[in-house]
């Protein structure tokens, strides 16, 4: 997306990245959520008319992606081009996410960039030499500790994320000093309260870094699909320290400082709660030994849920998302999963409550009304929006309602990550609307053909039409092709896609559509759903 007008060069920009997401397969519906809440996030603020900068990309180091590559008896380099260029940027592109740049952890800007980093660290003695023996989680990456283990009914010893058991290795690594920043991070999240969400995820952390931290291996020797470590290329770089730092390779750290002082660190780092240590825990104690500013906040989301199973691939409920857009549409998709579940804890999904949710809130509540509008215009103003006439108690409750819910959606959303609670405060909108229509019954007031009854009627008609010029608005954030259409059959001026010139705030600033514009009863913004095809 282009820079907009109101955008102060120079300025911090609002940087929020998703996680980068491992290549072993195709994305589903758990990464897509990740990546859609950060493009409504980055699109509500664009639309404020803040610089605004939008992360995402792959994660192609490790043993996982190294094996993955073996079993499909190609290289790894090769897995991961197919997979980022046939799967992985094809499903973001057809999601609407605007990110403004893709990291890929194989690419030279982002290796070298890594290579000094750990070499500065090294330098400054926060990484030494020494020997490690312990439970290792392929899927995971990560040495487990015994309290992150299951036992299976024949006792093996299993991820408690993935099920699988966990492997022993012993080799020789080099090691980062976490456990001297017990206290600094102890300290840091007394200070910044916020900085972990959501509070079940913080007490989480602050329990774990009271328990003592243990220094951390920053390096693996019994494999080679990694950066080398500078100094000692018999080692590559652990693949979570290689991963975290893309946060920073990605907007020019050792390369670029001036958009390095712009954007770093991110406002908001959006994560799944599984990887909550590795970014509220090793990531700031990473950047305090380089006296790098740390995050403003990590923000984890709870799991997707199919048949009481947290949806992965390696548990064999993932979906595709081509499989609801396919039938709800692309916006619905967007729509419905920041509506259902609650930002931060676990939600379960099912097609039932997708169809449902389609079918009450936005085919009935919201497209009707916006086909109910366009209908009226047409048939009692030949398709010319009126001017209003005739305001008065029921079209102030109107106006007082649409300032609440701007109030209440951009705090929700813009600041809070409550997503659910900003489409809820939008969507009670429309619902008052609804009802303001009903009651007021603009049908049998155009029956009367006086000049007082069509100065009722020239108002009630505005202050409909009004309304839905506000509601794309500020759903455009969430669904922008919907509401550009309805942009559009409203004859607002200008487009709905030229963000800063329709700020969410502004949005409730009464009588910006003119009188005289062209309304017109353009296609079902959400069509009637047809029966899904059953093998």
């Amino acid at each position: 997306m282009a820079a907009t007008g109101s955008e102060k060069q120079g300025a911090k920009a609002f940087y929020v990245t998703t996680p980068i997401y491992y290549v072993n397969d195709a994305p589903h519906l758990g990464h897509a959520y990740t990546t859609v809440a950060g493009d409504v996030l980055t699109r509500w603020h664009r639309q404020r008319g803040e610089k605004v900068w939008y992360l995402t990309g792959t994660d192609e180091h490790g043993q996982k992606i190294m094996r993955t590559a073996e079993a499909n008896d190609v290289t790894p380099q090769a897995w991961c081009d197919k997979l980022v260029e046939e799967a992985w940027k094809p499903l973001w592109e057809h999601l609407n996410i605007a990110n403004d740049d893709f990291i890929r952890t194989t690419q030279k800007r982002h290796t070298d960039r890594v290579q000094e980093f750990v070499q500065d660290l090294y330098d400054k003695d926060e990484i030494y030499k020494g020997g490690y023996e312990g439970p290792y989680c392929v899927g995971c990456e990560e040495y487990k500790l015994p309290g992150d283990l299951v036992e299976a009914e024949d006792g093996t010893k299993l991820c408690a994320v993935h099920k699988k058991p966990v492997e022993i290795l012993k080799e020789e690594n080099y090691f980062f000093k976490l456990s001297e920043y017990g206290p600094k991070l102890l300290e840091f999240y007394e200070a910044n309260p916020g900085f972990i969400q959501p509070e079940s995820a913080r007490n989480e952390v602050v329990n774990f870094v009271k328990q003592g931290l243990e220094d951390l291996s920053i390096s693996r020797s019994t494999f080679d699909w990694g950066v080398p470590v500078p100094w000692d290329e018999k080692h590559v770089i652990y693949v979570w320290i290689d991963a975290l730092l893309n946060y920073a390779t990605a907007v020019g750290y050792n390369e670029n400082p001036a958009k390095f002082d712009e954007t770093f660190p991110a406002n908001v780092h959006l994560i799944g709660k599984d990887i909550l240590r590795f970014h509220a825990v090793i990531w700031p104690a990473m950047l305090m030994a380089q006296g790098l500013p740390v995050p403003g906040r990590v923000a984890a989301n709870g799991w997707l849920m199919v048949g009481g199973e947290k949806m992965s691939k390696s548990n064999l409920t993932g979906i595709k998302p081509q499989d609801l857009t396919s039938h709800f549409g692309v916006d619905a998709y967007r729509w419905y999963f920041l509506r259902a579940i609650a930002f931060g804890q676990d939600g379960s999904f099912s097609w039932e409550d997708f169809s449902a949710r389609y079918t009450s809130e936005l085919a009935n509540d919201y497209g009707n009304l916006a086909s109910r509008v366009a209908a009226m215009v047409g048939k009692y103003f030949g398709g010319a929006l009126p001017a209003s006439a005739a305001d008065g108690e029921a079209e102030k409750a109107v106006h007082e309602g649409l300032a609440k819910a701007v109030a209440v959606a951009d705090a929700k959303i813009g600041e809070e990550l409550d997503f659910q609670g900003g489409i809820l405060a939008i969507f009670d909108f429309v619902k008052q609307v609804n009802g303001y229509i009903t009651e007021q019954e603009p049908w049998k007031v155009a029956k009367d053909e006086s000049e007082e009854g069509r100065a009722r009627l020239a108002t009630i008609l505005y202050t409909a039409a009004e309304s839905l010029r506000a509601v794309a608005v500020l759903l455009n954030p969430i669904m922008p092709e919907t509401s550009q259409a309805l942009w559009d059959s409203l004859g607002a001026e200008a487009s709905l896609g030229a963000l800063a010139s329709q700020p969410v705030q502004s949005s409730a600033t009464w009588g910006q559509l003119p009188a005289g514009a062209a309304v017109t009863k353009g296609a079902v913004l959400f069509p009637r759903l047809e029966e899904p095809k059953k093998d």
